[in-house]
């Protein structure tokens, strides 16, 4: 089993939930990150994705008001706009745990937490580093394959 601390993120950049959006926007960008956990006085309280924050900026389809959106943005907190109910996995988890989860509940990161407190992030690049690695998942469980039929051959 590959725990998912073998391919985690360490150190979490974060923000905390009075942060603006526009911080937010700008530690993404700055970072090349979709996700970002959000502490509450050093707890996780919740995530704030690329998505949330576009769908929280107004639409700037005339240019010349980027100001106002600017101060705008300055004005509404992360903790408006963040994903509060988060799931999470332990260090020890396998990364194919890590990876179905991901896939079932279409989420970009999930935090890694140990004691209560965020020790990493495993995100979907994470999991394509793993792929592009070469290595193999020594999975638990049996494979799930069709078995095709045979082809009926027709005469012509």
């Amino acid at each position: 089993m590959i725990p998912v601390s073998s391919w985690m993120t360490t150190p979490v950049i974060t923000v905390e939930v009075v942060d603006s959006i526009a911080r937010a926007r700008r530690l993404m960008a700055e970072h090349r990150i979709n996700q970002l956990p959000v502490l509450d006085q050093g707890k996780l309280v919740g995530i704030v994705t690329d998505r949330d924050l576009r769908d929280a900026y107004p639409t700037s389809l005339v240019i010349d008001r980027t100001k106002e959106i600017d101060r705008f943005a300055e004005t509404y907190t992360v903790e408006e706009v963040m994903t509060h109910n988060v799931i999470t996995v332990r260090p020890q988890t396998s990364l194919e745990t890590a990876v179905r989860l991901l896939r079932r509940h279409r989420i970009g990161s999930l935090p890694v937490v140990e004691k209560g407190e965020l020790v990493g992030i495993i995100t979907r690049s994470n999991a394509l580093d793993f792929v592009l690695s070469g290595q193999r998942l020594k999975t638990t469980s049996p494979q799930r394959r069709r078995k095709k039929k045979p082809l009926k051959r027709t005469r012509s």
